[in-house]
């Protein structure tokens, strides 16, 4: 859809106009395209009556005819004066009581005898109305004074399915030292904004006495330069902080041109041509970036170095901050799904199984997520977790539904163990020839307690053991076929049938390939 600029926009562009502004300085005061104002322009052009005389106009030829100069007179030739010229006071009260061009015409007509034309009257009034363009005022503050504060547009956000996410970059400039701190953001929201502003005060170590802001939806209600209407969280959260906020003219960005310039400098010098995983990694990014880089510049204004001006000159002079944080949350009802979760903002918490389809309270704050029963007791505590993320409590998880590989391999030794020694002999060794596939095989020793007595199994572990044997099924054909145990025959030294060593030696001395060449 075309973006239309409302009714009263445009009757600003024309009087502009009507005044002698340029379409340059209609654009860049009104924040929009050149091509946009000359468009409407052109078009109230279409609709309007010609705005100057027709061709040989009395009027015209009156006004533009010059005067004779005196004889000798080394003056150069000058235009005659207006025929609104007497009424010059008349026509400048009327300008001041609103009244256009043409009811000051039918005015001057019927009530002072004016006997001149309405476009006479209509160029008089626009010279009365042209002023010269004076210079912008330069405020500079002292320190602790003010901060200004702005978002812009963040880097992406790179996930493994290859889908990006846009960012905002939330930018808060002291404007005395112009010591800054930077935030990204997934959505401008109040409660962003304020989780915002809070980082930036303790990252500060202070507070300062006012913040200049812009109309952004998070902070202003309706937008008014004598008396906004400010979020009541935002309200809220500067009486908590002992500071006020200032937002500035509708339309006005030269209010805050300390941290527009600073918006456009994160963008331009620490995010351009960049892209993260998540949050997390920009804004780490982002703090190592101020320390490292945007600390350490010679500003071009007050040409000091940023990090040591507000250490030296701004932060003893900020507020000291409040005890405990501000308490900004959201909270709403959710019902607890069939897999012991609630979700928030699409993230997903666990709560205790006894809570399984029912419906809780739930709070937030973008740091925490607090789960409360229906008397408002805290059944669960969770860290706030990005969209798409699961959060799930040990506690939360049914014992029924811990499979014995989740508890481990010591867990299962120590239940082999209540079978008997030889059992466990067997599992550890196991264990150590095959490594973690050896995890299934304690899980079915344990399993063949269902079917057979602890001192059959002891002796199925001890043959396998002797045997090396380190397979389930064989520890089952030993139960089932009861083995016995093999005969180890031990060593001997002396015997029958061996010769004695002194033999072997006698013997080897009369081999003839003694002493031979290979």
């Amino acid at each position: 859809m075309a973006n239309h600029l409302k009714m009263a926009l445009v009757e600003t562009i024309v009087s502009l106009h009507g005044r002698g502004w340029s379409q340059r300085r209609i654009a860049s005061e009104l924040s929009i395209d050149r091509e946009t104002v000359a468009r409407h322009l052109k078009s109230a052009a279409a609709e309007s009556k010609p705005a100057t005389a027709p061709t040989g106009s009395p009027e015209v030829i009156a006004e533009s005819k010059p005067a004779t100069a005196p004889t000798g007179s080394v003056e150069g030739p000058s235009r005659q004066a207006s025929l609104c010229e007497p009424w010059r006071a008349t026509i400048t009260s009327m300008l001041e009581q609103g009244l256009s061009a043409q009811r000051i015409f039918q005015d001057l007509t019927s009530d002072h005898g004016f006997h001149g034309s309405y476009y006479s009257v209509r160029r008089f009034i626009r010279k009365l109305e042209a002023r010269t363009e004076l210079p912008f005022r330069r405020l500079e503050c002292g320190p602790g004074e003010e901060v200004q504060v702005d978002f812009g547009t963040g880097a992406p956000l790179l996930g493994a399915d290859g889908k990006r996410r846009r960012t905002h970059v939330f930018r808060m400039v002291l404007s005395h030292s112009r010591k800054a701190y930077s935030e990204a953001v997934l959505r401008q929201t109040t409660e962003n904004f304020l989780r915002c502003l809070e980082n930036a005060f303790w990252h500060f170590g202070g507070v300062p006495q006012r913040v200049v802001l812009d109309n952004l939806k998070a902070a202003v209600h309706q937008a008014d330069w004598f008396d906004p209407e400010l979020n009541p969280k935002i309200e809220a959260f500067a009486r908590h902080y002992g500071t006020v906020f200032l937002p500035t003219r509708p339309r006005t960005p030269r209010h805050k041109g300390k941290v527009e310039r600073a918006v456009g400098y994160v963008q331009a010098n620490a995010l351009r041509g960049r892209s993260f995983a998540g949050l997390d990694e920009q804004n780490r990014h982002l703090a190592h970036w101020e320390e490292t880089v945007a600390d350490r510049r010679i500003h071009g204004t007050t040409r000091r170095q940023v990090g040591v001006l507000f250490l030296e000159a701004e932060k003893a002079h900020l507020q000291a901050l409040p005890i405990d944080h501000f308490p900004c949350f959201q909270e709403a009802q959710r019902q607890v799904s069939r897999d012991g979760h609630i979700e928030v903002q699409r993230a997903y918490y666990s709560v205790p199984p006894e809570y399984l389809g029912r419906r809780l309270w739930v709070r937030w704050d973008g740091r925490l997520v607090r789960i409360f029963n229906q008397r408002f007791e805290t059944i669960a505590l969770h860290p706030q977790r990005e969209a798409g993320r699961f959060s799930t409590l040990d506690e939360h998880i049914v014992s029924e539904k811990i499979n014995a590989v989740e508890r481990g391999s010591a867990w299962l030794l120590s239940r082999i163990h209540r079978i008997g020694a030889c059992s466990l002999r067997w599992a550890e060794a196991m264990l150590a020839e095959r490594g973690i596939e050896g995890v299934r095989v304690l899980q079915g020793l344990l399993s063949l307690t269902r079917k057979h007595r602890s001192d059959r199994i002891e002796r199925a572990c001890d043959i396998a053991l002797s045997h090396s044997a380190f397979r389930l099924r064989t520890l089952r054909l030993l139960i089932e076929r009861e083995t016995p145990k093999q005969a180890q025959l031990e060593f001997t030294e002396e015997h029958e049938l061996i010769r004695p060593l002194v033999e072997y030696g006698r013997l080897l001395d009369r081999c003839p390939f003694q002493g031979a060449e290979p």
